[in-house]
């Protein structure tokens, strides 16, 4: 059954006594009961719908529907939060609620009220085919979706996959509309009243997000409130945000760097949030070089993936030319206007760093995260930015270098501490010259505290004295960590060499007719694995002589590392956060068949 919902205005003029001190902070209203004042301090796990009352005349949200104050998608989600529990029930237990939202203002409503309803938000991403979507709602019970008209088709295909079992509701144009929401002081408490108190948030789940992985299906990682309230106010910290940002949002919704890094860290100090229904290269650009905006509304931080900004430079090269003149203009106003741009997801090729830093005057800030854990390394906003490089711990994190025994698996494996540090110490450790190289693992309150429903997998993730396994190799380099690859997939193990697939990648995307490239080990009887490489040209139509581009590889790699299987794509195949999964493209591009080497 769908319930179609039509926004009503209603409520008038709102005055709030607010202070803000080291994320301590009061908030005062007087009522027809007299004034009651609400105190929250460090120790609070504080959701943003909640922190939201301190910037209630402030705008949350622009996008293609107009611009929405904190308090319009406040109120909307308290209403919104009245019609899922009038749904699903008020019971002790949190519910999954699953929301199909475009990337406006109605997303953050809708994740806003399953908190204040006190169950735990689902987000979907409509680029999805419905299978797949079938698949998390039943794979999490979800007890309710919620959709935006403008996914009414996707949703009516999505039932004959779940069929009648998920109620539903469709909120309809008007929840996307700009309301400019005011309301008297006496009608406040009544507004909130029906809301979760602060403190059922200290131990209840916020949100789940679903791992694409690189075997198996989908895993639904269980984040709590007090997880994401980790992971953001550590990235505050670290990037420095304050309310006076403005942040041009492209990233797709249903995965952590577009949920927590570029959503609620703007949400919580009360910036605002340039919200795109899609990454769109140009359209990016026209906000970075807007004169039609004061300096307070243009854009101060943007976060993208390095799909993104190969594709922006791209689209710099063709829309500015050659004129040098209008290069340096291009590159005069960003560098005036923009404070810092981030890219995480995937490893950032080098080459990018460096056409980026030439086209914009701005050096990338790379940062290292998982669903499971947020972002646990960044370059410092006041450190050397260093190319390849992911930087140092953000604060609360703790780390371990280490080597697992070959013989031990899961929460029982034994392994060899080779490093160990945290934020707080980290200061102790960045004069060390050693490099020291290791299997990542990580401690903190940013972790995750389990797979939905899969035990078994997350007991495998854990080792026994509670550090999560990160499946990453790392290496601790004169103060700085750089990613070697996922154990799984981009580290390549060949005639007794541990190679990084990531480093031939970077060397690859500097060869002149290369645009794009990855690469992994394919099964060989002789070595173990060989390495191959996949490669796209800049012109599809013109060929590449291998022989010259082996001879190439060799005088920028060592010998054991140069890719020995070739490959040439139009494109790869990558994901909305532009990874590829190489596990199941080399079964494509090679047939997952064991190579035999001549020696």
């Amino acid at each position: 059954m769908a319930m179609r919902l039509v926004f009503l205005k209603s409520l008038r003029s709102i005055v709030l006594s607010i202070t803000h001190r080291n994320w301590s902070y009061s908030v005062n209203y007087a009522g027809t009961q007299g004034r009651k004042k609400i105190i929250m301090n460090d120790n609070d796990v504080v959701p943003a719908h909640h922190i939201a009352l301190q910037h209630l005349d402030r705008v949350a949200i622009k996008d293609n529907y107009g611009s929405h104050t904190y308090l319009d998608v406040l109120l909307k989600a308290v209403r919104l939060s009245t019609l899922i529990n009038d749904t699903v029930g008020t019971g002790k237990s949190q519910e999954r609620i699953g929301f199909l939202c475009p990337n406006d203002s109605t997303y953050v409503v809708s994740q806003w009220a399953c908190w204040a309803a006190g169950h735990i938000a689902v987000p979907l991403s409509p680029v999805h085919p419905p299978s797949l979507l079938g698949y998390y709602l039943k794979d999490c019970s979800a007890a309710l979706l919620i959709a935006s008209q403008s996914h009414s088709e996707l949703l009516s295909a999505l039932k004959k996959t779940v069929g009648n079992e998920i109620q539903s509701l469709i909120l309809e144009e008007s929840w996307q509309q700009e309301t400019n929401e005011k309301c008297l002081p006496s009608q406040l408490e009544s507004i909130l009243s029906g809301t979760k108190s602060i403190n059922f948030y200290r131990d209840s789940d916020a949100m789940m997000l679903y791992t694409s992985g690189t075997t198996g299906k989908p895993k639904g990682v269980l984040l709590s409130h007090r997880n994401i309230n980790a992971q953001v106010r550590m990235l505050i910290e670290v990037w420095q945000w304050t309310k006076k940002d403005v942040i041009v949002h492209a990233l797709p919704l249903h995965h952590t760097h577009g949920v927590v890094n570029a959503l609620l860290c703007p949400l919580y100090v009360g910036a605002s949030c340039i919200m795109l229904p899609k990454f769109d290269s140009k359209t990016i650009w026209d906000h970075f070089l807007n004169t039609n905006v004061n300096r307070e509304q243009k854009p101060t931080i943007f976060m993208g993936v390095p799909t993104m900004y190969s594709k922006l430079l791209a689209h710099h090269d063709t829309a500015f030319g050659d004129n040098p003149r209008t290069r340096e203009y291009v590159k005069a106003s960003i560098s005036n206007s923009i404070r810092v741009m981030i890219s995480g997801s995937a490893a950032l090729p080098e080459p990018v760093f460096h056409k980026w830093k030439a086209a914009t005057g701005l050096e990338i800030v790379e940062r290292y995260g998982m669903t499971e854990i947020g972002s646990v390394l960044s370059i410092p906003l006041d450190g050397e930015r260093r190319a390849g490089y992911v930087g140092v711990p953000s604060p609360g994190v703790s780390i371990r270098l280490v080597e697992f025994q070959p013989s031990s698996l899961g929460a029982k494996a034994n392994y060899q501490v080779l490093f160990e540090t945290s934020h707080e110490q980290f200061s102790s450790h960045v004069k060390n010259d050693k490099v020291i190289s290791g299997d990542l693992i990580i401690k903190g309150p940013n972790v995750f505290h389990g797979y939905w429903n899969k035990p078994e997998a997350t007991a495998k993730d854990f080792t026994a004295d509670g550090w999560f396994r990160t499946g990453d190799a790392v290496q601790y380099d004169n103060g700085y960590f750089k990613i070697l690859g996922r154990l799984s997939a981009d580290i390549i193990k060949s005639g007794g060499f541990k190679i990084s697939a990531l480093e031939i990648e970077t060397h690859l995307l500097g060869h002149p007719e290369i645009v794009d490239c990855t690469v992994f080990g394919i099964p060989d009887v002789t070595w173990g694995q060989k390495v191959a490489a996949v490669i796209v040209l800049v012109n599809p139509e013109k060929s590449i002589d291998l022989v010259a581009l082996k001879k190439w590889c060799k005088e920028r790699m060592a010998p054991y590392i140069v890719p020995s299987e070739w490959r040439i794509y139009s494109e790869l195949p990558r994901n909305a956060l532009g990874k590829v999964n190489k596990v199941e493209f080399a079964k494509v591009a090679f047939n997952d068949k064991p190579v035999t080497s001549k020696l």
